[in-house]
């Protein structure tokens, strides 16, 4: 144990000496060692801990259901929420479908299907059909994550099992799976860029037509950039698809258009769980190896990829649960395997039970079952069985063993629908990134007349609003602590600790020259409050020209970064995302979004430095905000004038609008700020401060 401590102990001296590596020699300029403060909370978890609140929240309402009304209003106040968070569907439009070929199997066909999700935006599907006199009953079955999409072996078996038990299977592609990978240039070669960002894991994609470049996980992370700078989310697409394959499956006269299933495994779960809660022509569904509660996914390995984060969902008390609950009491069985490592067989248990109650107030808690196998996270036989007999009881009406054999399998050459084996290479073909540019054009438009319509303060209060800022007199007041001091020549730093109640408190150093001059500025470097603090140094050009300097670790960056309890654990956002991933995901669950709440640490901070020593003095605060610290200082100065006199942004990108035509724009998604493109962008950030008092210096392109 001593030795497990030790090596501990080693582990966070070597953490910070590579924090404060700007720092002179001999100085330690640490504010809050982790060593002073037991049970002291890094910024992720303190977002954990108020998932966890709302969570709990969510619980004790639940319990407050009593009666079919109680339901029926939980359930419609639900999915307001869903269809608000996920921005407009588009129009239906003309489906413009082609079966482009067919196979034959034993005991059923394949056609291979292309049709229009939106125009000129195409979806890719293998359809099976018994060979059995029509109309027959369909079930869509949306992919998991995987390269393959729908030829991947474990979704050729399910719809083969089904077509060869009297139901037809629509199996189809996602965006960023199988033909319809997004990051694409005309040519078959990966986008400008994808080359310096791709990872050895990514090499396995060099099998498929044009060699993607990103793990799907990857892509329907980098589409949710722009979706989310629109309102929208990845998710808002992969539903209407989904909507879409159901409105050419009851298009046909060989499918009865009552009797309509659903049901997928991991991705495909998520996408079965938000298309039965969404779609009621769905009359039966399983999802499977996806729900379970949010404590448990955030507790074990976090937040999951941009579809599967609904914006503001658990502050608003919607849980993974809430997805059976809205379609109450259609059938539903839940399909989960015990030793699923994301999404643990307890939750599912969990969700089962909550749904059990649910059915039964509705008298009809035969309606709603869980298969449960002893394997790990897959469309494992038994899962396939589970799915294909629950959709016989309920659309066919029958009770019918089911036997999984080994079935011939296609190549995926065969099941193949393009003709270049890439939706993208389709003349004028419009990925997602397309669809989000002409959003973001759209509301350019809005923006504008916006802007025209609205005098200054209304516009500041419509900002405060998207980005969840709240006024400077609701903000806690920052008291600080000084824990120690550094002496340099013509001037000293006081280390302080910025407390201010119910918030995670801020590390500080303080630069105070002997003669001060009476100007105050306020330091934000997005890497660490010590990257400019090195003697000869930015910092100290400014204190030795008599400027007191407060530079701050705001959240997540430097010390709160750091925990208590040091683990090897890693979310799967930092490879491409940054180190910020988790916490943005967690913000956004909870209706947050990083610049939102570091922009209230940078109004608390300069509340604090404007009061000065004796807590009366109005002091005007300049502010510098750099890298990932520079949007929350420039929102800082467009909401509160009287509070900071200039801003000076350095390395921050110049528009959302330029992110969203950025498809490689990975960099930015922790700067996003969901819808914020149908109120204000940048430049108008900067017009409302006004160009005398604000320098951009050094912008950087999404790229």
């Amino acid at each position: 144990m001593i030795r497990t401590c030790t090596i501990a102990a080693l582990l966070v001296w070597l953490l910070f000496s590579i924090a404060f590596s700007g720092q002179a020699a001999g100085e330690e300029l640490t504010v809050w060692p982790l060593v002073r403060q037991t049970g002291r909370q890094s910024f992720r978890e303190s977002l954990q801990q108020a998932t966890y609140a709302a969570i709990d929240r969510r619980e004790q309402a639940y319990e407050q259901i009593k009666t079919a009304d109680d339901l029926h209003k939980w359930q419609r106040e639900r999915r307001e929420l869903f269809l608000r968070s996920l921005g407009t569907f588009p129009e239906r439009g003309p489906l413009n479908a082609q079966v482009v070929g067919t196979l034959q199997g034993d005991g059923y066909r394949i056609e291979k299907i292309i049709f229009e999700s939106q125009p000129k935006h195409h979806i890719t599907a293998n359809l099976y059909l018994p060979d059995a006199k029509p109309p027959y009953p369909a079930v869509i079955i949306p992919c998991g994550h995987n390269h393959d999409g729908k030829a991947a072996e474990n979704h050729q078996r399910v719809s083969i099992l089904f077509a060869q038990s009297g139901i037809a299977a629509m199996c189809y592609d996602p965006i960023g799976q199988g033909e319809r990978y997004q990051t694409l240039a005309p040519d078959g070669q990966p986008l400008p860029g994808v080359e310096q960002v791709t990872r050895p894991k990514a090499r396995q994609l060099d099998s498929l037509p044009g060699k993607p470049a990103f793990s799907t996980v990857e892509e329907h992370t980098l589409m949710g950039v722009g979706s989310i700078l629109v309102g929208r989310n990845t998710a808002t697409y992969r539903i209407f698809d989904g909507m879409r394959c159901i409105d050419y499956l009851v298009s046909r006269p060989d499918i009865d258009a009552n009797k309509i299933g659903c049901t997928g495994v991991s991705g495909g779960g998520t996408l079965t769980a938000y298309l039965m809660a969404l779609d009621e022509r769905i009359k039966c569904a399983a999802p499977g190896c996806y729900l379970t509660p949010f404590r448990m996914l955030i507790a074990g390995s976090g937040p999951q990829d941009a579809e599967q984060n609904i914006f503001g969902q658990l502050a608003a008390g919607m849980d993974q649960g809430d997805y059976v609950l809205m379609r109450a009491p259609l059938p539903t069985s839940i399909l989960a395997a015990t030793r699923d490592g994301t999404f643990k067989i307890e939750g599912a248990w969990e969700i089962f039970r909550e749904a059990k109650r649910a059915y039964a107030r509705l008298d009809l808690p035969e309606r709603v079952d869980l298969v449960e196998t002893d394997t790990s996270h897959a469309f494992s036989t038994q899962l396939r069985v589970g799915a294909v007999r629950w959709m016989h009881r309920w659309l066919v009406g029958q009770e019918k063993v089911i036997e999984d054999e080994d079935f011939r399998l296609w190549d995926y050459a065969q099941l193949q629908c393009t003709p270049k084996g890439q939706v993208m290479f389709l003349p004028g073909e419009r990925s997602v990134f397309d669809l989000n540019q002409a959003e973001a054009d759209r509301l350019k438009a809005q923006r504008e007349k916006l802007a025209s319509e609205q005098m200054p303060d209304a516009l500041r209060q419509r900002i405060r609003q998207v980005a969840n800022v709240r006024p400077l007199d609701d903000l806690a007041t920052l008291e600080g602590e000084t824990v120690g001091t550094v002496p340099r020549d013509g001037y000293r730093i006081e280390k302080r600790l910025l407390r201010g109640e119910g918030r995670l408190p801020l590390p500080a150093l303080a630069f105070v020259p002997e003669k001060p001059s009476g100007k105050v500025y306020l330091y934000l470097h997005g890497e660490d409050k010590a990257a400019d603090a090195s003697a000869k140094g930015p910092i100290e050009e400014l204190v030795r020209a008599g400027h007191e300097v407060l530079a701050i670790d705001f959240s997540g960056i430097g010390e709160t970064a750091l925990s208590a309890q040091p683990t090897t654990r890693r979310h799967w956002s930092q490879t491409l995302f940054g180190p910020d991933g988790e916490s943005f995901w967690l913000a956004y669950l909870l209706g947050k979004s990083l610049v939102g709440i570091r922009t209230e640490d940078v109004l608390a901070a300069a509340h604090y430095l404007q009061a000065g020593a004796d807590g009366n003095t109005k002091r005007k605060v300049q502010v510098i905000g750099i890298g990932r610290a520079s949007l929350p200082a420039l929102h800082a100065a467009a909401l509160e004038p009287e509070l900071i006199e200039t801003v000076t942004v350095r390395q921050m990108v110049s528009s959302w609008a330029d992110v969203v035509q950025a498809p490689l724009g990975m960099a930015h998604l922790t700067e996003t700020v969901h819808g914020v493109l149908g109120t204000y962008d940048v430049p108008d950030l900067v017009r409302l401060i006004g160009s005398d008092k604000v320098k951009v210096l050094e912008p950087v392109t999404p790229q």
